[in-house]
């Protein structure tokens, strides 16, 4: 199937993109900055860092520090971290309608067998015939 990606890049320097929004989500849906990195394969301290991104992004925190209690602390998402996903996902659902020909075009136009060929490109030249001797990297 294909897919769009989409980032979107602020003047400010700061981005979110599709792993900025899932964190988010996975941490409304565990409470927990490293449950959130778990369930997507990243160390905690990435997690951590991307979650600390966000919230200098923006000027309202889009995740807060829960308050401990007979479970103990965690992280909760806050309402304007619920909006940044709302917003985030409403551009994607608009982009994908907006692009959908488009896109379905370009797939018309792909190679069935990209992607099966077990040979890999390492980008070296080392089995092009074009390239004579001593123009590869080690040279």
């Amino acid at each position: 199937m294909t897919r769009m990606r989409i980032r979107i890049d602020f003047e400010s320097g700061g981005s979110i993109g599709p792993g900025k929004i899932a964190l988010l989500e996975q941490i409304r849906d565990t409470g927990s900055i490293s449950a959130a990195g778990r369930a997507l394969g990243m160390s905690y301290r990435r997690a951590w860092l991307l979650v600390d991104d966000l919230n200098r992004i923006f000027s309202e925190p889009v995740v807060s520090a829960a308050v401990g209690g007979k479970h103990g602390g965690g992280t909760v998402l806050t309402a304007f971290g619920e909006q940044v996903i709302d917003h985030y996902r409403a551009v994607e659902r608009e982009a994908h309608v907006a692009t959908a020909h488009r896109l379905a075009a370009l797939a018309a136009g792909t190679n069935p067998d990209y992607g099966t060929d077990s040979r890999v490109d390492d980008g070296s030249f080392a089995n092009d015939p074009a390239v004579g001797p001593g123009c590869g990297p080690d040279k």
